[in-house]
């Protein structure tokens, strides 16, 4: 069965699920509907008159069947004969070539409703915040715009046009009936419903099994899955599970031929009753007709006879479309309802309607201003993430956030760039609610390095060209230069023109990160913001991208968030987050004594890192004297057996940590 609009079986009946979800039909709706097909009335109107005229002409020939036979053969006319089969012929012909003509106006419809629908889809979900996109399931968004508005050109092309021709060809063929005979058309009237119902029964039987049989063929098809994929099989081998699983596949296949079985006898007993019932309408209609004729009009010819009986066979199949209609305009409904509901979800973060341009802002140019005023923000009501948050990050200056995972720093940085709205207080940009600003301005001057790393399936150049449309090849490796990533571009062979694959998989963690540094640094904004933007790194790749940062940071306003201690001492200011509110904020020297949230940060994240990285300065844990120290015993003991180790800066840390390491020092 060929799948209906929105449904996996379609079918002419409807599932329990879409009875229970059927949608309610409201003038509003209707008039929603209809508001697609309007700029393409004319279009429509001709579509209206080819369908009139074909399904005119598909009836010509049945009627020209009278003419054959009684003039021609009864009649023993041969030129009549060959005149009227010529105008069959030619009127066939005629009614296929409009029938091209509109299935080509049809088409063209439909694709371009379609595309519409498509077009106003991508840019409503544009316009979708980030909240939309993390709790969204990114599969279903998809089937919006694909199988979903797929199905409303089936609608168009198949449903609309289907009814449209299915009662005109009724009309029409009741019409040349009734001029016939008024007794045979009445009867014929009476047969068909008879033939569409015993039709439908057998039908939906059929469907019923198909239905089981789809379910079983999925449940088989999960098995197979589950247990013969690499990790599958190794799981019921560890476990000796083969025959329990052979057993079930077994129990599934078996049921699965079973349904096989009855469905193909099913369908053999709905045949059966096709035949029969095919054949007792044109039958009833020769009896009658010839009762008729010999006993009571003598104006009713064997032509006249063959006519109606030619016409109540072009009749059972509009009548058994029909009969489905119902179905088809439930699903229809239905899936327009699933469109509409997605356009109708409202645009959390809008474009203000008359942006402004920020007091600050000097010829166009952002400065780079941050302030965060009394900040709340959740993403549930009973779920408040940040709390009363205020800070000021001015022009040229830097600030470090930490903090333990889950506290808050990304989504503080996300309100910046506005991929979520403050839930109360305000954050200004150059000294204006950004809110106030136009989006597009506001985000070409934040420059966000995030820890997830994603390059777009194409070049390393259209990578960077992203960040730039108009960058020249100079800026792109100057870009690429400090951001540590020209060495291997350089020994690449097509160099900026190689390939990265999708999301970047042909190349390695720390390489997708220095492009997507290169890229949001050829984007030179005004805001910087790096998200662990090291992460994927190792310790000499970042140092050396922290050699391209530094100057960076000292020239425009940054934020970094980062669990690397040497990252964190670039900044101007260390905020510390805990809890969704800032618990500390200062220099290093001024938190790392205090016994609070950073203390226990040091301890715990940033200073065995530091010794690891030859980063650490042993001055720093005077400061820690008289506050709690849970790690004291071990960092001890560390110090002890590293004895000195360089100080913030040295060059030589690297070498000097080699010579040091615990397991030459003697250590398990």
């Amino acid at each position: 069965m060929a799948p209906g609009p929105g449904g996996r079986m379609g079918g002419h009946f409807l599932t329990e699920e879409e009875m229970k979800e059927k949608p309610k039909v409201t003038p509003d709706l209707l008039k929603r509907i209809f508001g697609y097909l309007k700029p393409y009335w004319k279009q429509l109107l001709l579509v209206l008159c080819a369908i009139l005229v074909s399904s005119i002409l598909t009836l010509l020939p049945s009627i020209l069947t009278g003419k054959i036979v009684d003039e021609g053969l009864i009649g023993r006319n041969l030129p009549a004969l060959i005149r009227y089969i010529i105008l069959s012929l030619a009127v066939t012909l005629g009614a296929n070539l409009i029938g091209v003509l509109e299935n080509y106006l049809n088409s063209w419809i439909a694709q371009h409703i379609t595309y519409d629908m498509r077009n106003q889809m991508y840019r409503h979900l544009q316009k979708m915040s980030q909240r939309f996109f993390t709790s969204s399931n990114q599969g279903d968004i998809i089937t919006r715009m694909t199988s979903d508005i797929d199905g409303v050109r089936q609608i168009i092309t198949n449903t609309f046009t289907s009814i449209i021709s299915n009662v005109l060809t009724l009309i029409v063929a009741l019409t040349a009936m009734y001029q016939k005979n008024w007794i045979l058309a009445t009867i014929g009237i009476v047969i068909v419903p008879l033939f569409a119902i015993p039709t439908r029964s057998a039908g939906k039987k059929r469907w019923s099994l198909t239905n089981e049989s789809q379910e079983c063929n999925d449940e088989i098809n999960g098995i197979l899955n589950e247990t013969l994929s690499v990790s599958g099989q190794l799981l019921v081998k560890l476990f000796g599970k083969e025959e329990q699983e052979y057993q079930r596949y077994e129990a599934v296949n078996r049921r699965m031929i079973d349904l096989n079985i009855r469905e193909q006898m099913a369908g053999r007993w709905f045949r059966v009753i096709i035949s029969t019932f095919s054949s007792i309408g044109p039958m009833l209609l020769y009896l009658v007709g010839g009762i008729l004729m010999m006993k009571y009009d003598a104006d009713l010819t064997v032509g006249d006879i063959t006519v109606l009986v030619a016409l109540l066979g072009r009749m059972y199949g509009p009548v058994n479309q029909l009969l489905n209609i119902q179905v088809d305009w439930i699903r229809s409904m239905a899936l327009f309802s699933r469109l509409f509901a997605y356009y109708d979800m409202p645009v959390e973060i809008e474009n203000p309607a008359h942006p402004v341009m920020p007091a600050e802002c000097v010829d166009g140019h952002a400065a780079g201003h941050v302030e965060f005023k009394q900040v709340d923000f959740w993403y549930e009501p009973d779920r408040q993430i940040l709390r009363d948050v205020n800070f000021e990050l001015k022009p040229g200056h830097s600030v470090a956030i930490v903090g333990p995972s889950g506290s808050g720093k990304s989504t503080l940085i996300n309100l910046i760039p506005r991929l979520y709205d403050v839930t109360g207080g305000s954050v200004c940009f150059d000294g204006t609610d950004v809110r106030e600003l136009d989006l597009t301005w506001l985000r070409k001057n934040i420059g966000v390095v995030s820890q997830e790393t994603y390059l777009f399936n194409g070049t390393i150049r259209d990578n960077l060209l992203y960040a730039k449309e108009d960058a020249t090849e100079e800026e792109m490796l100057e870009a690429c230069r400090k951001a540590n990533i020209l060495d291997f571009i350089e020994k690449q062979e097509n160099g900026l023109d190689t390939i990265v694959g999708n999301r970047g998989l042909k190349l390695s963690g720390g390489e997708k990160q220095r492009i997507s540094i290169a890229r949001v640094l050829l984007k030179d904004p005004a805001l910087l913001i790096f998200d662990e933007a090291t992460s994927a790194l190792d310790s000499i790749s970042e140092a050396k991208i922290q050699e391209a940062i530094d100057p960076l940071i000292e020239s425009r306003t940054s934020i970094l968030i980062a669990h690397r201690l040497s990252t964190i001492l670039a900044a101007d200011e260390i905020l510390v987050i805990s809890g969704g509110t800032i618990a500390e904020h200062g220099k290093h020297a001024d938190l790392v004594g205090r016994g609070g949230v950073y203390t226990e940060l040091y301890e715990t994240q940033f200073k065995v890192r530091a010794i690891e990285e030859g980063n650490f300065d042993p001055q720093w844990d005077l400061l820690l004297e008289g506050t709690s120290n849970p790690v004291e015993e071990h960092m001890q003991a560390i110090r002890e057996d590293l004895n000195a180790v360089p100080p913030v800066g040295r060059k030589d840390g690297g070498e000097y940590r080699r010579k040091h390491r615990g397991d030459e020092a003697g250590r398990p």
